[in-house]
Protein backbone atom coordinates (compact mmCIF):
# COMPACT_ATOMS: atom_id res chain seq x y z
CA UNK A 1 0.00 0.00 0.00
CA UNK A 2 1.38 3.50 -0.91
CA UNK A 3 1.82 6.18 1.97
CA UNK A 4 1.19 9.70 0.27
CA UNK A 5 3.29 12.52 1.22
CA UNK A 6 5.03 16.19 1.18
CA UNK A 7 7.67 17.58 -1.23
CA UNK A 8 9.89 14.01 -1.60
CA UNK A 9 13.60 14.78 -1.60
CA UNK A 10 14.91 15.19 -5.00
CA UNK A 11 16.28 12.30 -5.71
CA UNK A 12 12.88 10.01 -5.11
CA UNK A 13 10.29 9.88 -7.45
CA UNK A 14 7.51 12.14 -6.54
CA UNK A 15 4.09 9.86 -5.57
CA UNK A 16 0.85 10.73 -7.26
CA UNK A 17 -0.63 13.07 -4.33
CA UNK A 18 0.97 14.41 -1.71
CA UNK A 19 -0.50 15.33 1.86
CA UNK A 20 1.64 16.73 5.05
CA UNK A 21 2.36 14.79 7.71
CA UNK A 22 3.34 16.28 11.10
CA UNK A 23 6.13 14.60 13.51
CA UNK A 24 7.29 15.26 16.87
CA UNK A 25 9.15 17.52 14.73
CA UNK A 26 6.78 18.98 13.48
CA UNK A 27 7.17 19.49 9.74
CA UNK A 28 10.74 18.14 9.26
CA UNK A 29 10.38 14.96 8.21
CA UNK A 30 9.17 15.00 4.67
CA UNK A 31 7.48 11.37 3.53
CA UNK A 32 7.42 9.86 0.31
CA UNK A 33 6.76 6.78 -1.58
CA UNK A 34 8.70 4.22 -3.40
CA UNK A 35 8.54 0.43 -4.89
CA UNK A 36 9.04 -2.09 -3.00
CA UNK A 37 11.60 -4.50 -4.18
CA UNK A 38 9.86 -7.16 -6.07
CA UNK A 39 10.96 -10.19 -3.62
CA UNK A 40 9.62 -8.09 -0.80
CA UNK A 41 6.35 -7.02 -2.39
CA UNK A 42 5.56 -10.68 -3.53
CA UNK A 43 5.69 -11.96 0.17
CA UNK A 44 3.46 -8.76 1.79
CA UNK A 45 1.82 -6.46 -1.53
CA UNK A 46 -0.39 -4.86 1.70
CA UNK A 47 3.02 -3.69 3.66
CA UNK A 48 2.85 0.05 3.73
CA UNK A 49 5.68 1.44 2.99
CA UNK A 50 7.11 5.02 3.72
CA UNK A 51 9.89 6.88 3.05
CA UNK A 52 11.25 10.15 4.31
CA UNK A 53 13.72 12.40 5.08
CA UNK A 54 15.20 13.91 8.74
CA UNK A 55 16.31 17.25 9.66
CA UNK A 56 19.89 15.98 9.66
CA UNK A 57 19.33 15.09 6.08
CA UNK A 58 19.16 11.28 6.19
CA UNK A 59 16.85 9.55 4.24
CA UNK A 60 14.84 6.75 6.16
CA UNK A 61 12.39 4.12 5.06
CA UNK A 62 9.87 2.14 6.76
CA UNK A 63 7.71 -0.93 6.04
CA UNK A 64 4.76 -2.11 7.97
CA UNK A 65 2.68 -4.80 7.13
CA UNK A 66 -0.77 -4.93 7.42
CA UNK A 67 -1.08 -7.79 9.77
CA UNK A 68 2.39 -5.86 11.84
CA UNK A 69 3.10 -8.33 15.17
CA UNK A 70 4.13 -5.40 17.19
CA UNK A 71 8.03 -5.93 16.76
CA UNK A 72 9.85 -2.99 15.22
CA UNK A 73 13.31 -3.95 13.71
CA UNK A 74 15.54 -1.26 13.93
CA UNK A 75 18.21 -1.93 10.66
CA UNK A 76 21.56 -0.48 10.90
CA UNK A 77 23.68 -0.51 7.60
CA UNK A 78 27.21 -1.52 6.87
CA UNK A 79 29.91 0.99 5.80
CA UNK A 80 28.82 3.02 2.60
CA UNK A 81 31.31 5.13 0.83
CA UNK A 82 30.50 7.24 -2.49
CA UNK A 83 27.82 9.37 -2.86
CA UNK A 84 24.96 6.74 -3.34
CA UNK A 85 23.55 6.00 0.18
CA UNK A 86 20.11 4.66 0.00
CA UNK A 87 18.43 3.97 3.21
CA UNK A 88 18.01 0.48 3.95
CA UNK A 89 15.62 -1.18 6.85
CA UNK A 90 16.95 -4.97 6.04
CA UNK A 91 20.30 -6.78 5.39
CA UNK A 92 18.54 -8.14 1.90
CA UNK A 93 15.96 -8.38 -0.02
CA UNK A 94 15.30 -12.07 0.73
CA UNK A 95 15.54 -11.83 4.95
CA UNK A 96 12.88 -8.68 4.36
CA UNK A 97 10.35 -10.80 2.64
CA UNK A 98 10.50 -13.36 5.26
CA UNK A 99 10.69 -11.21 7.59
CA UNK A 100 7.53 -8.72 6.39
CA UNK A 101 5.46 -12.50 5.94
CA UNK A 102 5.93 -12.78 9.58
CA UNK A 103 4.26 -9.27 10.55
CA UNK A 104 7.71 -7.54 11.49
CA UNK A 105 7.66 -3.60 10.77
CA UNK A 106 11.17 -2.74 9.59
CA UNK A 107 12.77 0.51 9.70
CA UNK A 108 16.15 1.91 9.31
CA UNK A 109 18.01 5.44 7.96
CA UNK A 110 20.65 6.15 5.69
CA UNK A 111 22.56 8.17 8.39
CA UNK A 112 23.23 11.82 7.29
CA UNK A 113 26.72 11.08 5.99
CA UNK A 114 28.64 8.37 4.28
CA UNK A 115 32.14 6.47 5.53
CA UNK A 116 32.93 6.12 9.04
CA UNK A 117 29.83 7.92 10.43
CA UNK A 118 28.89 6.87 13.75
CA UNK A 119 28.53 10.06 15.18
CA UNK A 120 25.22 10.74 13.03
CA UNK A 121 24.22 7.41 12.62
CA UNK A 122 23.37 6.84 16.00
CA UNK A 123 21.28 9.72 16.46
CA UNK A 124 20.12 9.47 13.18
CA UNK A 125 18.64 5.73 13.89
CA UNK A 126 16.88 6.73 16.73
CA UNK A 127 15.36 9.78 15.25
CA UNK A 128 13.74 7.49 12.73
CA UNK A 129 12.84 5.10 15.56
CA UNK A 130 10.75 8.25 16.63
CA UNK A 131 9.50 8.74 13.28
CA UNK A 132 7.95 5.80 13.08
CA UNK A 133 6.63 6.05 16.69
CA UNK A 134 4.68 8.84 15.63
CA UNK A 135 3.26 7.65 12.82
CA UNK A 136 2.38 4.46 13.70
CA UNK A 137 2.43 4.01 17.23
CA UNK A 138 4.53 2.42 19.96
CA UNK A 139 5.69 -0.90 19.41
CA UNK A 140 5.27 -3.13 21.81
CA UNK A 141 8.92 -4.19 21.23
CA UNK A 142 11.80 -2.98 19.44
CA UNK A 143 14.75 -4.58 18.21
CA UNK A 144 18.15 -3.21 16.99
CA UNK A 145 19.92 -5.69 14.66
CA UNK A 146 23.02 -4.18 12.23
CA UNK A 147 25.33 -6.08 9.94
CA UNK A 148 29.33 -4.94 9.28
CA UNK A 149 29.66 -1.50 10.38
CA UNK A 150 25.95 -1.52 11.56
CA UNK A 151 26.94 -3.84 14.16
CA UNK A 152 29.41 -1.22 15.38
CA UNK A 153 26.20 1.15 15.31
CA UNK A 154 23.60 -1.45 16.92
CA UNK A 155 25.95 -1.75 19.73
CA UNK A 156 26.86 1.98 20.47
CA UNK A 157 22.49 2.21 20.50
CA UNK A 158 22.93 -0.86 22.89
CA UNK A 159 25.30 1.31 25.27
CA UNK A 160 23.65 4.50 24.87
CA UNK A 161 20.41 4.25 24.35
CA UNK A 162 19.08 0.90 26.02
CA UNK A 163 15.44 3.01 27.27
CA UNK A 164 14.74 2.86 23.89
CA UNK A 165 14.99 -0.70 22.68
CA UNK A 166 14.41 -3.80 24.18
CA UNK A 167 17.35 -5.75 22.63
CA UNK A 168 19.98 -5.97 19.94
CA UNK A 169 21.77 -8.68 17.39
CA UNK A 170 24.99 -7.59 15.78
CA UNK A 171 25.82 -9.56 12.72
CA UNK A 172 29.64 -9.72 11.71
CA UNK A 173 30.06 -6.59 13.26
CA UNK A 174 32.89 -4.06 14.79
CA UNK A 175 32.05 -5.07 18.42
CA UNK A 176 35.75 -4.57 19.24
CA UNK A 177 34.77 -0.86 18.44
CA UNK A 178 36.50 1.57 16.42
CA UNK A 179 40.49 2.40 18.42
CA UNK A 180 40.80 -1.20 18.00
CA UNK A 181 39.47 -1.94 14.67
CA UNK A 182 42.11 0.78 13.23
CA UNK A 183 44.75 -0.25 15.36
CA UNK A 184 44.23 -4.54 14.50
CA UNK A 185 44.25 -2.88 10.47
CA UNK A 186 47.88 -1.06 10.73
CA UNK A 187 49.51 -3.82 12.10
CA UNK A 188 49.48 -6.08 8.12
CA UNK A 189 50.50 -3.19 6.66
CA UNK A 190 53.18 -2.58 8.72
CA UNK A 191 54.50 -5.67 8.23
CA UNK A 192 53.86 -5.68 4.68
CA UNK A 193 55.93 -2.33 4.45
CA UNK A 194 58.73 -3.45 6.47
CA UNK A 195 59.41 -7.13 5.37
CA UNK A 196 58.33 -6.55 1.90
CA UNK A 197 59.20 -2.65 0.78
CA UNK A 198 61.53 -1.51 3.59
CA UNK A 199 62.86 1.69 0.98
CA UNK A 200 59.26 2.67 0.61
CA UNK A 201 58.21 5.78 1.82
CA UNK A 202 54.30 4.78 1.84
CA UNK A 203 52.73 6.79 4.44
CA UNK A 204 50.70 4.09 6.97
CA UNK A 205 48.94 7.05 8.64
CA UNK A 206 47.77 10.78 8.76
CA UNK A 207 46.83 9.86 4.63
CA UNK A 208 47.28 13.12 3.17
CA UNK A 209 44.77 12.97 0.48
CA UNK A 210 43.19 10.81 -2.50
CA UNK A 211 45.70 10.85 -4.17
CA UNK A 212 48.21 9.93 -1.27
CA UNK A 213 45.64 6.77 -0.52
CA UNK A 214 45.38 5.58 -4.83
CA UNK A 215 49.18 5.84 -4.44
CA UNK A 216 49.44 4.24 -1.39
CA UNK A 217 47.34 1.18 -2.42
CA UNK A 218 48.79 1.00 -6.04
CA UNK A 219 52.93 0.48 -4.46
CA UNK A 220 51.50 -1.64 -2.29
CA UNK A 221 49.36 -3.53 -3.74
CA UNK A 222 52.32 -3.88 -6.47
CA UNK A 223 54.56 -5.24 -3.98
CA UNK A 224 52.40 -7.86 -2.88
CA UNK A 225 51.96 -8.95 -5.95
CA UNK A 226 55.31 -9.56 -6.84
CA UNK A 227 56.01 -11.31 -3.54
CA UNK A 228 53.36 -13.86 -3.94
CA UNK A 229 55.41 -15.28 -6.48
CA UNK A 230 58.01 -16.78 -4.20
CA UNK A 231 57.94 -19.00 -1.67
CA UNK A 232 60.08 -16.33 0.06
CA UNK A 233 57.62 -13.60 -0.20
CA UNK A 234 54.44 -16.08 0.16
CA UNK A 235 55.52 -16.55 3.54
CA UNK A 236 55.87 -13.13 4.63
CA UNK A 237 52.38 -12.39 3.61
CA UNK A 238 50.65 -15.37 5.60
CA UNK A 239 52.89 -13.32 8.51
CA UNK A 240 51.62 -10.32 7.53
CA UNK A 241 47.60 -12.31 7.37
CA UNK A 242 48.40 -13.50 10.68
CA UNK A 243 48.89 -10.12 12.51
CA UNK A 244 45.01 -9.65 11.41
CA UNK A 245 43.94 -12.89 11.98
CA UNK A 246 42.70 -13.71 8.47
CA UNK A 247 41.68 -16.94 7.77
CA UNK A 248 42.90 -19.72 4.95
CA UNK A 249 39.12 -19.62 3.65
CA UNK A 250 37.52 -16.46 3.36
CA UNK A 251 35.35 -16.20 0.59
CA UNK A 252 32.59 -18.71 -0.33
CA UNK A 253 33.54 -18.99 -3.75
CA UNK A 254 36.90 -20.44 -2.08
CA UNK A 255 37.90 -24.00 -2.31
CA UNK A 256 37.84 -25.19 2.04
CA UNK A 257 41.36 -26.06 2.25
CA UNK A 258 42.52 -29.29 4.12
CA UNK A 259 44.00 -28.47 7.72
CA UNK A 260 47.49 -28.88 6.81
CA UNK A 261 47.32 -27.27 3.06
CA UNK A 262 49.58 -24.02 4.03
CA UNK A 263 50.09 -23.39 0.71
CA UNK A 264 46.18 -23.47 -0.62
CA UNK A 265 45.37 -21.11 2.89
CA UNK A 266 48.29 -18.64 2.10
CA UNK A 267 46.70 -18.58 -1.24
CA UNK A 268 43.45 -17.17 0.06
CA UNK A 269 44.94 -15.09 2.39
CA UNK A 270 47.17 -13.32 -0.34
CA UNK A 271 43.48 -12.21 -1.96
CA UNK A 272 42.41 -10.86 1.54
CA UNK A 273 45.37 -9.07 1.93
CA UNK A 274 44.92 -7.52 -2.00
CA UNK A 275 41.25 -6.42 -0.92
CA UNK A 276 42.08 -5.00 2.75
CA UNK A 277 44.95 -2.73 0.89
CA UNK A 278 42.56 -1.93 -1.90
CA UNK A 279 39.92 -0.58 0.96
CA UNK A 280 39.87 -0.32 4.40
CA UNK A 281 44.23 0.43 5.04
CA UNK A 282 44.20 3.39 2.91
CA UNK A 283 40.71 4.62 1.12
CA UNK A 284 38.70 4.09 4.48
CA UNK A 285 41.67 5.30 6.66
CA UNK A 286 41.38 8.48 5.10
CA UNK A 287 38.47 9.10 5.41
CA UNK A 288 38.17 7.87 8.75
CA UNK A 289 41.52 10.53 9.68
CA UNK A 290 39.44 13.17 8.17
CA UNK A 291 36.53 12.63 10.64
CA UNK A 292 39.14 12.40 13.78
CA UNK A 293 41.13 14.89 12.60
CA UNK A 294 44.23 12.56 12.64
CA UNK A 295 46.07 9.45 13.39
CA UNK A 296 43.89 7.15 15.76
CA UNK A 297 46.22 4.13 15.36
CA UNK A 298 49.95 3.49 17.15
CA UNK A 299 51.71 0.20 17.35
CA UNK A 300 54.00 1.78 19.99
CA UNK A 301 55.09 -0.90 22.53
CA UNK A 302 53.33 -3.91 20.39
CA UNK A 303 55.43 -6.99 20.51
CA UNK A 304 54.52 -8.57 17.53
CA UNK A 305 56.64 -12.02 18.50
CA UNK A 306 53.78 -12.28 20.84
CA UNK A 307 50.76 -11.04 18.54
CA UNK A 308 51.91 -13.97 15.99
CA UNK A 309 52.01 -16.32 19.12
CA UNK A 310 48.16 -15.90 19.62
CA UNK A 311 47.18 -15.57 16.29
CA UNK A 312 44.72 -18.17 14.84
CA UNK A 313 47.09 -19.35 11.70
CA UNK A 314 50.36 -19.04 13.24
CA UNK A 315 50.65 -22.49 12.73
CA UNK A 316 50.66 -21.76 9.08
CA UNK A 317 53.09 -18.98 8.95
CA UNK A 318 55.53 -21.24 10.70
CA UNK A 319 55.52 -24.00 8.55
CA UNK A 320 55.56 -21.57 5.10
CA UNK A 321 58.69 -20.26 6.87
CA UNK A 322 59.83 -23.56 7.19
CA UNK A 323 59.36 -24.71 3.47
CA UNK A 324 60.67 -20.90 2.21
CA UNK A 325 64.10 -21.48 4.55
CA UNK A 326 63.54 -17.87 6.09
CA UNK A 327 64.15 -17.36 9.52
CA UNK A 328 60.95 -16.53 11.24
CA UNK A 329 62.87 -15.44 14.56
CA UNK A 330 64.67 -12.45 12.17
CA UNK A 331 61.65 -11.21 10.92
CA UNK A 332 59.89 -10.79 13.97
CA UNK A 333 62.86 -9.13 15.27
CA UNK A 334 62.69 -6.72 12.32
CA UNK A 335 59.21 -5.90 12.33
CA UNK A 336 59.83 -5.50 16.56
CA UNK A 337 63.07 -3.01 15.63
CA UNK A 338 60.92 -1.01 13.55
CA UNK A 339 60.46 2.97 14.01
CA UNK A 340 57.23 2.94 15.44
CA UNK A 341 53.93 4.95 14.67
CA UNK A 342 52.19 7.04 17.46
CA UNK A 343 49.34 8.31 17.57
CA UNK A 344 47.73 12.03 17.60
CA UNK A 345 45.77 12.09 21.10
CA UNK A 346 43.03 14.02 20.07
CA UNK A 347 42.41 11.30 17.23
CA UNK A 348 42.25 8.40 19.60
CA UNK A 349 39.93 10.51 21.91
CA UNK A 350 37.63 11.37 18.81
CA UNK A 351 37.19 8.00 17.97
CA UNK A 352 37.14 6.87 21.83
CA UNK A 353 34.10 8.79 22.34
CA UNK A 354 32.55 7.71 19.03
CA UNK A 355 33.38 4.53 18.17
CA UNK A 356 34.30 2.27 21.27
CA UNK A 357 32.56 0.12 23.94
CA UNK A 358 32.50 -0.09 27.60
CA UNK A 359 30.70 -3.47 27.47
CA UNK A 360 28.00 -1.99 29.58
CA UNK A 361 25.19 -3.73 28.11
CA UNK A 362 21.36 -2.87 29.60
CA UNK A 363 19.21 -5.25 27.55
CA UNK A 364 20.40 -8.56 26.16
CA UNK A 365 22.46 -8.70 22.89
CA UNK A 366 23.20 -11.82 20.53
CA UNK A 367 26.24 -11.39 18.41
CA UNK A 368 26.36 -13.52 15.35
CA UNK A 369 29.76 -14.23 13.21
CA UNK A 370 31.00 -16.03 10.34
CA UNK A 371 34.26 -18.29 11.19
CA UNK A 372 35.80 -17.73 7.37
CA UNK A 373 35.43 -13.63 7.82
CA UNK A 374 38.96 -11.78 6.28
CA UNK A 375 37.03 -8.21 6.53
CA UNK A 376 36.33 -8.30 10.45
CA UNK A 377 37.97 -11.40 11.56
CA UNK A 378 35.92 -13.81 14.17
CA UNK A 379 38.37 -12.81 16.85
CA UNK A 380 36.54 -9.31 17.25
CA UNK A 381 33.94 -11.36 19.26
CA UNK A 382 36.96 -12.30 21.36
CA UNK A 383 36.85 -8.39 22.53
CA UNK A 384 33.43 -7.43 23.00
CA UNK A 385 33.53 -10.61 25.71
CA UNK A 386 36.23 -9.25 27.50
CA UNK A 387 34.70 -6.31 27.23
CA UNK A 388 31.37 -7.13 28.53
CA UNK A 389 32.84 -9.08 31.13
CA UNK A 390 34.83 -6.83 32.75
CA UNK A 391 31.48 -4.74 32.83
CA UNK A 392 29.58 -7.38 34.75
CA UNK A 393 27.44 -7.58 32.11
CA UNK A 394 27.79 -10.83 30.59
CA UNK A 395 24.79 -12.43 31.53
CA UNK A 396 23.23 -10.39 28.91
CA UNK A 397 25.42 -10.92 25.96
CA UNK A 398 25.40 -14.00 23.65
CA UNK A 399 27.61 -15.19 20.82
CA UNK A 400 26.99 -17.43 17.99
CA UNK A 401 28.92 -18.99 15.03
CA UNK A 402 28.04 -19.69 11.22
CA UNK A 403 30.52 -22.52 9.20
CA UNK A 404 30.62 -20.04 6.30
CA UNK A 405 33.33 -18.11 4.32
CA UNK A 406 33.12 -14.81 4.13
CA UNK A 407 32.18 -11.29 5.82
CA UNK A 408 28.40 -11.11 6.93
CA UNK A 409 26.95 -13.98 4.33
CA UNK A 410 24.90 -15.47 6.96
CA UNK A 411 21.84 -17.02 4.73
CA UNK A 412 18.16 -15.79 5.72
CA UNK A 413 17.42 -18.31 7.76
CA UNK A 414 20.29 -17.82 10.28
CA UNK A 415 19.29 -14.64 10.64
CA UNK A 416 16.14 -15.10 11.36
CA UNK A 417 17.00 -18.24 14.13
CA UNK A 418 19.11 -15.24 15.46
CA UNK A 419 15.56 -13.00 15.84
CA UNK A 420 13.92 -15.77 17.12
CA UNK A 421 16.64 -16.57 19.71
CA UNK A 422 16.23 -12.98 20.90
CA UNK A 423 12.66 -12.95 21.05
CA UNK A 424 12.76 -16.16 23.12
CA UNK A 425 15.50 -13.85 25.90
CA UNK A 426 13.37 -11.19 25.67
CA UNK A 427 10.27 -13.86 26.06
CA UNK A 428 10.99 -15.56 29.29
CA UNK A 429 13.71 -13.43 30.90
CA UNK A 430 16.70 -16.15 30.27
CA UNK A 431 18.56 -17.49 27.41
CA UNK A 432 16.88 -20.53 25.52
CA UNK A 433 18.72 -22.83 22.81
CA UNK A 434 21.56 -20.64 22.25
CA UNK A 435 23.31 -23.91 21.26
CA UNK A 436 23.95 -24.74 17.75
CA UNK A 437 21.28 -27.42 17.33
CA UNK A 438 19.08 -25.17 18.52
CA UNK A 439 20.25 -22.63 16.32
CA UNK A 440 19.43 -24.72 12.92
CA UNK A 441 16.23 -26.01 14.03
CA UNK A 442 15.15 -22.37 14.66
CA UNK A 443 16.48 -21.23 10.99
CA UNK A 444 15.09 -24.54 9.47
CA UNK A 445 11.41 -23.70 10.91
CA UNK A 446 11.94 -20.21 9.45
CA UNK A 447 13.03 -20.91 5.90
CA UNK A 448 13.49 -24.42 4.76
CA UNK A 449 15.07 -23.38 1.90
CA UNK A 450 18.39 -21.64 2.60
CA UNK A 451 21.68 -23.15 4.42
CA UNK A 452 21.25 -23.70 8.57
CA UNK A 453 25.33 -23.69 9.68
CA UNK A 454 25.45 -22.78 13.19
CA UNK A 455 28.41 -24.73 14.93
CA UNK A 456 30.44 -24.59 18.49
CA UNK A 457 33.11 -22.35 18.31
CA UNK A 458 34.73 -20.19 20.14
CA UNK A 459 37.71 -17.96 18.54
CA UNK A 460 41.20 -17.46 19.75
CA UNK A 461 41.75 -14.00 21.53
CA UNK A 462 41.48 -10.62 20.11
CA UNK A 463 45.32 -9.32 19.47
CA UNK A 464 44.98 -5.92 20.29
CA UNK A 465 42.40 -6.40 23.21
CA UNK A 466 43.59 -3.93 25.55
CA UNK A 467 42.96 -1.08 22.56
CA UNK A 468 39.84 -1.20 24.48
CA UNK A 469 40.83 0.57 27.43
CA UNK A 470 40.59 3.25 25.20
CA UNK A 471 43.77 5.30 25.86
CA UNK A 472 43.71 9.23 24.86
CA UNK A 473 47.31 9.42 25.22
CA UNK A 474 47.89 7.58 21.74
CA UNK A 475 50.85 5.93 23.49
Amino acid sequence: MRTDAATPPARVRPPRTRRRTHTACAAAFLLAVTALPASAAAAASDTTHVDGRLPSGATYMMDVPAHWNGTVLLFSHGYVSGPDNPAQDAADDATKALLLRDGYALIGSSYATTGWAVADAVPDQIDTLSAFTERFGAASRTVAWGRSYGGLVTTAIAERHPDRIDGSISLCGLVHGGVANWNNTLDPVFAIKTLLAPDSDVPLVNIADQTAADDAVSTLTSVVDSAQTTAEGRARIALAAALHNIPGWNQPTQTRPAAADWDAQQANQYEAVQGLLRTVAFNRRREAEVRAGGNMSWNTGVDYARLLGESSVRKEVTELYKKAGLSLRADLAALNRAPRISADPAAVAWMSSTSSFTGKLAKPQLSVHTIGDALVPVQTESALKRAVTAAGSAPLLRQAYTDNAGHCTFSPAEKLSALHTLEDRLTTGRWVGTDPESLNSRATKADPTTPTRYVPYRPTPYLRPYDLAHPADGR
